[in-house]
C-alpha cells in the first residue's frame, strides 16, 4: 500500500501545491516566499490526503 500512496502522492501532491499557489495570490500574497509556503503547505496536507485515498483504493 505504501508504493500506492506514494504514487497517488505524485498526483495529489501536484494539485494540492497547485491549489496552495493559487491560494496565496487570490489573498493578495505576490512574494516568492508566500507561494513557496503555499506549495509547501499543499505538499504536507497531501501525505495524508494520498495515504486516506491509497487506502480505499487498497481495500
Amino acid at each position: 500500500m505504501l508504493r500506492l500512496a506514494l504514487i497517488l502522492h505524485v498526483f495529489i501532491g501536484a494539485t494540492l501545491c497547485g491549489v496552495g499557489v493559487i491560494a496565496a495570490l487570490v489573498m493578495g500574497y505576490t512574494s516568492a516566499a508566500a507561494i513557496l509556503v503555499g506549495a509547501g503547505l499543499g505538499f504536507v496536507a497531501a501525505l495524508p490526503v494520498s495515504w486516506a485515498v491509497a487506502k480505499s483504493l487498497y481495500n
